[in-house]
């Protein structure tokens, strides 16, 4: 079974994540979006047709999304598997959280990690 197959996103707290996303916008030229963070699309040797994307987003500094940490990042993993992922890191020990949130966007499920950082594993949809 693949675990970790690429990076889904990168999530930060901000301040003012719209004031924030506008400096990037400006002079880092990322292509904030009106939901507030970009999408970076990407193609490898194994997906020649360029499907797949990195989200980048910053959050509200009061964000709860990342509780249980404290951490003011948190990355997305993509993932072929999840439940088969979820179910070996629970025989291994980790600690996962025993939500899984499923929708158009595909499967969402997050684990700990030994220094408290939660982060979240996705498996897209199929086809992307």
């Amino acid at each position: 079974m693949k675990r970790v197959t690429g990076i889904g996103g990168v999530f930060f707290k901000a301040k003012d994540p719209a004031a924030l996303g506008a400096w990037y916008r400006q002079h880092l030229g990322i292509d904030v979006q009106p939901w507030g963070g970009a999408a970076f699309r990407w193609q490898g040797d194994d997906n020649s047709g360029g499907v797949g994307t990195t989200v980048w987003s910053p959050f509200p500094v009061d964000t709860g999304y990342f509780a249980p940490s404290t951490a003011p990042f948190m990355v997305n993993y993509r993932v072929d598997d999840l439940q088969a992922l979820l179910a070996t890191l629970r025989a291994e020990g980790v600690q996962v959280d025993d939500k899984v949130e499923t929708s158009e966007h595909g499967s969402f499920g997050w684990v700990i990690d030994p220094e408290g950082n939660k982060l979240e594993l996705w498996q897209p949809p199929a086809g992307q």
